[in-house]
């Protein structure tokens, strides 16, 4: 499949509740995904304002997509890698997220941090941080944004300071198709939320008015995530405008478990199946969460638990 022929598929006149052999969906969802690529690719690498077509025809197209993957089953696909998950933020997303932590420039923050980001950790202590920061956390249905829902939403506002308390909290549940009321909510195994948790609600891709709020408030401050490309992934297929106001430099993500790897010297010593760069693990290290307790995989508590594990470190590094 060429560019031309991916604009062409996403144009395409298609009724997902019409497919229904496996064969058929299976077919159409690899093809969905495959132009979904190509079309990413062309737009992020176009100029801003010179891009072939508007972004909201991927957001459609992979709306398209999630209907045939519901009609598929979702837990038939839990084993087929993610191809709209980005794994990480880019170098240049890091050098970004230290600059604006710090008030100075990226041109000088990518001079302490070398090729290929290998020193960004001095870059992360050579400077205070300060200012205030959005943190943001989803619970989904699935790893890919293209195949799954955002089920729950939670953010809070935070200064940069050794004594700051996160002000402003918001926390929602966001719906998904009726289909799942018998099926029960896909990764409830994860994140426990149930079908009581999100019937009658809208699903996020419906609620105009929560897209709004959503990216009003990232784009008025820096937002902190853990694996902040997974969020930054699904934002991309799930909030209009988000990744218009991205690629135009209005949304800035800061990734908490770079911050982790980075600068808490006792990660590297650790086994790798210890998984020391989770937030749980994070936050049992510097005393966030008691060693009996787990982190509880709802938006708002783990944005809590991110901000006081943040404060932490930067405590613990002087980076105040």
């Amino acid at each position: 499949m060429n560019l031309s022929q991916a604009i062409e598929h996403a144009n395409a006149l298609v009724f997902p509740g019409f497919l229904s052999d496996d064969q058929t969906l299976t077919a159409e969802r690899e093809k969905n995904e495959e132009a979904m690529g190509l079309l990413m690719d062309a737009w992020k690498s176009a100029p801003t304002g010179q891009e072939p077509f508007p972004f909201s025809l991927i957001r459609n197209l992979a709306d398209r997509n999630r209907t045939s993957c519901d009609s598929f089953g979702i837990d038939r696909l839990r084993n087929v890698s993610p191809t709209m998950l980005s794994r990480k933020l880019s170098d240049e997303d890091l050098v970004r997220g230290v600059a604006v932590l710090q008030h100075r420039s990226e041109e000088e923050v990518a001079r302490v941090a070398g090729p290929g980001c290998a020193d960004l950790g001095m870059a992360y202590v050579e400077q205070p941080v300060s200012g205030t920061i959005c943190g943001i956390d989803i619970e989904t249905t699935d790893r890919d944004p293209s195949r799954g829902y955002i089920v729950n939403v939670g953010l809070e506002f935070m200064d940069m300071t050794a004594k700051a308390k996160p002000e402003h909290p918001f926390s929602s549940y966001c719906g998904i198709p009726e289909m799942y009321r018998e099926k029960g909510v896909p990764l409830e195994f994860v994140h426990h939320i149930t079908w009581d948790d999100v019937k009658d609600k809208k699903p996020l891709r419906s609620n105009k008015k929560m897209q709004k709020a959503i990216l009003a408030a990232l784009e008025l401050y820096p937002y902190m995530a853990h694996n902040a490309a997974f969020e930054d992934s699904w934002f991309m297929l799930h909030i209009d405008g988000y990744a218009e106001a991205r690629k135009a430099g209005r949304i800035i993500p800061i990734d908490t478990r770079d911050i982790c790897r980075r600068i808490d010297p006792e990660y590297k010593s650790l086994p790798h199946d210890s998984k020391p760069a989770a937030l749980e693990s994070w936050a049992r290290r510097r005393g966030t969460l008691k060693a009996n307790q787990k982190e509880t995989h709802l938006g708002l508590e783990d944005v809590d638990l991110m901000f006081r594990t943040v404060q932490a470190e930067f405590k613990e590094r002087n980076m105040f």
